[in-house]
């Protein structure tokens, strides 16, 4: 096998309490196509990706070129950095062999990230919850949509991780906690409806939103339209929804309360994860 394609959904992190913790894939993709040889110039993401396939996978290294397309913003908090590092590394191991599990390129990714929270969903699909030393996953069901507000301008992970403080309150945190833990067990149970109101938080949100001016007014518009809650997606610029009904007039009423130059999707999560794509017959 000379060439593979790996596609690999897009993921939403978070969910307003769960920092670093909570995620869920989403059915928006990036295709990442690796070829032995070839000319193609590498970003330094890819070859860092590259490089540590190779090391864990203790195989002799081989020249590659990379090529990536799809739907997938750059840092608007849908983990494309994500998208780009399974690719690679999905890719390599199918043409080197499959020398390490699905499991392995997980825990690489989530090395070269710092956080699992975009890694799991993107790899495993459905809805992770992901601690020090454990995953766990639940399939997510189609009638429950995503509103996706993508702003026009990108906000970098590094920038709003500066902007948190090193220490909040304990309240604030039992909070917080109270919340992921609601949010956990609506997705474990399917009991969606329960999501309603949990997804305020005292750890992330209240220190990012000054690099999202509307965030707050998206919020009150998707919840007045329906939305079960609605909150900062990773680290954004993306703010997303969550709905049981009226997902178009949510993306609706969350657009003009933006008051930019944004864009809506509405889809549904990816209980699949990444995946190799057939070979086109030539």
């Amino acid at each position: 096998m000379q060439r593979v394609t790996v596609r690999v959904p897009a993921s939403t992190s978070n969910l307003g309490p769960g920092y670093d913790c909570l995620g869920v894939a989403l059915r928006l993709y990036n295709d990442v196509a690796v070829q032995r040889g070839g000319r193609g110039k590498l970003t330094p993401m890819m070859r860092e990706a590259a490089q540590a396939f190779f090391r864990r996978a203790a195989c002799q290294a081989f020249s590659f070129s990379c090529e990536v397309g799809g739907d997938v913003p750059m840092s608007r908090g849908l983990g494309s950095s994500v998208t780009v590092r399974l690719g690679v590394m999905f890719g390599l191991n199918e043409l080197a062999g499959r020398l390490l599990t699905r499991e392995q390129v997980f825990e690489l990714c989530t090395e070269l990230e710092g956080h699992p929270d975009n890694a799991a969903p993107a790899t495993f699909g459905g809805f992770n919850v992901c601690g020090a030393k454990q995953r766990q996953r639940f399939a997510v069901a189609p009638a429950l949509k995503f509103v996706l507000l993508i702003p026009d301008f990108e906000v970098r992970t590094a920038e709003a991780r500066a902007l948190l403080p090193e220490k909040v309150r304990r309240l604030a945190a039992v909070e917080s906690c109270g919340n992921a833990c609601a949010i956990t067990a609506s997705f474990a149970s399917g009991g969606y409806e329960n999501l309603r109101g949990a997804f305020a938080d005292q750890l992330h949100q209240p220190f990012r939103k000054p690099l999202i001016p509307f965030f707050d007014a998206a919020v009150a518009a998707g919840e007045e339209a329906g939305a079960l809650g609605v909150f900062l997606s990773g680290s954004g610029s993306t703010v997303a929804a969550v709905t049981l009904q009226g997902a178009e007039s949510v993306a609706a009423r969350m657009l003009v309360a933006s008051e930019t130059n944004a864009r809506c999707i509405v889809t549904t999560a990816d209980n699949r994860g990444a995946r190799i794509l057939p070979q086109k017959a030539t």
